[in-house]
C-alpha cells in the first residue's frame, strides 16, 4: 500500500526544529510497513531518513496535484489543513482520502457554518484524531459523521526519549507553546512560591513559537528573572535540547487549560523519566493513564500545591516516573501505533475500491 502523507502550508519537515504534529507524523511515518512518501514546504536542513518530496511557495497547490499524480498513492493523508484536501479530493477518486486532525475541531457558529463544514468533511473517506476524546469532542458537533470518524492517539517514541528515572535533579520542567492554552501563566505564577520554599530547586521553561507569542509571554515571564540562574528560559529550544532538559527533570509540568487532544509532551516527559503533574484535560488522561499527578484546582495556588506535594515525597515521584515510563512503552509504542493507522488506511482503501 502506497501513502502520500501531506503536511500542511508552512510544514518543512525539518528533523531537527519540528512541531508535535510532525514529530508524530514522522515517527509513524518511520514505523509503518508500507511505502510511505512525506509532501512539505521546502527550506528544511535535514529532513532525516524518510521519502520526503519538497514543494514550492509559488503555485503549491498546482505542483502538489502533479506529484500526487505522479505517485499514484492508495491513500492520500492530509494533515490538518481541510482546505488542501477539499481542493484535490475530486482528482484522486481513485485513492482513500483521510483528514488528519492534531488539535481541536473549530465548532460551527451557527446553522450555516454546521452545514458547510459537514459537507467539506463529509467529502473524506476518513477522520483522524489523535485521542478518543478529541474524536468524540468532534462528534458532539457533528454526530452524522460518526461511521467516519477514528482516534489514533500519538505514538512516542520512548528509546529516543528514555533515561534512568532514578537520581534526578532537583529541575521542574515546562515545555509546551508560549501560548495562553498551554499554562504558561500558571507555571510563571506558581513557580515563586515553590522556588522560595525550596531553595535547592530549579526551574527550566522551553517555550516554543516564542517569536509569534512572545508579546503575551513575555510578561508572564518577566517575574522569575529575579530568581537569576535557578530559572532558564529556553525560547524556541531544538527538540535534542528539549530532551536533555527532560532526561534530568525531576518534574515535569503540563498544566494545560484547554482540553489537549492528546498532548505530546506529557508522552515526552513519561519517556524521558520526569514525574509529571497535568491538568487532565481533553486527552491527557488518556496519554498518562492514572501515571500523574491531576490537578483539579487548575489554579496557580493548586499548581504550587501540587509541586510542593511531589518534591516533599521523592519515594512517590520515583514510583510515578517508573510506572509512568512502563506504561507509555507498552501503550504508545510507534509500532503499535503505526499498525492500527496502516490497518485503518487498508480499510479504508478496500471500502473504497468496493
Amino acid at each position: 500500500m502506497r501513502t502520500a502523507v501531506v503536511m500542511p502550508v508552512g510544514a518543512r519537515f525539518d528533523l531537527h526544529q519540528p512541531n508535535s504534529m510532525e514529530t508524530v507524523a514522522r515517527t509513524l511515518a518511520r514505523a509503518d510497513k508500507g511505502e510511505v512518501r512525506v509532501f512539505c514546504c521546502e527550506d528544511a536542513q535535514d529532513h532525516g531518513d524518510l521519502p520526503v518530496q519538497t514543494l514550492p511557495a509559488v503555485n503549491r497547490l498546482k505542483t502538489l496535484r502533479q506529484a500526487l499524480a505522479d505517485y499514484r498513492p492508495d491513500v492520500i493523508e492530509f494533515h490538518q489543513q481541510t482546505q488542501q484536501a477539499v481542493a484535490l479530493a475530486p482528482h484522486f477518486p481513485n485513492a482513500a482520502i483521510t483528514l488528519y486532525r492534531h488539535n481541536a475541531v473549530k465548532p460551527p457558529r451557527h446553522l450555516i457554518d454546521r452545514w458547510r463544514y459537514e459537507r467539506r468533511y463529509d467529502r473524506m473517506d476518513g477522520l483522524i484524531f489523535v485521542s478518543e476524546a478529541a474524536r468524540m469532542d468532534f462528534l458532539k458537533d457533528f454526530p452524522r459523521l460518526q461511521a467516519k470518524a477514528f482516534a489514533v492517539p500519538n505514538p512516542i517514541d520512548v528509546d529516543l526519549w528514555r533515561a534512568p528515572v532514578e537520581g534526578r535533579e532537583p529541575l521542574i520542567a515546562f515545555a509546551g507553546r508560549a501560548m495562553p492554552e498551554k499554562g504558561v501563566d500558571l507555571t510563571c505564577a506558581a513557580l515563586p512560591a515553590v522556588l522560595a520554599r525550596h531553595p535547592d530547586w530549579r526551574a527550566v521553561l522551553m517555550l516554543n513559537d516564542w517569536d509569534r507569542h512572545a508579546d503575551w509571554a513575555a510578561p508572564h515571564v518577566a517575574p522569575l528573572e529575579r530568581f537569576s540562574d535557578r530559572v532558564r528560559v529556553l525560547k524556541s529550544a531544538p527538540l535534542a535540547q528539549v530532551r536533555a532538559e527532560m532526561q534530568r527533570a525531576a518534574i515535569a509540568l503540563t498544566p494545560s487549560v484547554w482540553a489537549e487532544p492528546l498532548g505530546l509532551t506529557a508522552l515526552e516527559a513519561h519517556a524521558a523519566g520526569a514525574a509529571l503533574i497535568s491538568s487532565g484535560r481533553g486527552g491527557l488522561r488518556e496519554a498518562s493513564g492514572p501515571h500523574a499527578v491531576y490537578v483539579d484546582d487548575l489554579t496557580s495556588s493548586g499548581l504550587s500545591r501540587a509541586i510542593d506535594d511531589l518534591i516533599a515525597d521523592p519515594a512517590r515521584r520515583l514510583s510515578l516516573a517508573r510506572a509512568a515510563q512502563a506504561y507509555v512503552s507498552e501503550t504508545h509504542t510507534p509500532e503499535h501505533r503505526a499498525a492500527q493507522l496502516h490497518s485503518l488506511r487498508e480499510r479504508l482503501v478496500q471500502a473504497k475500491r468496493s
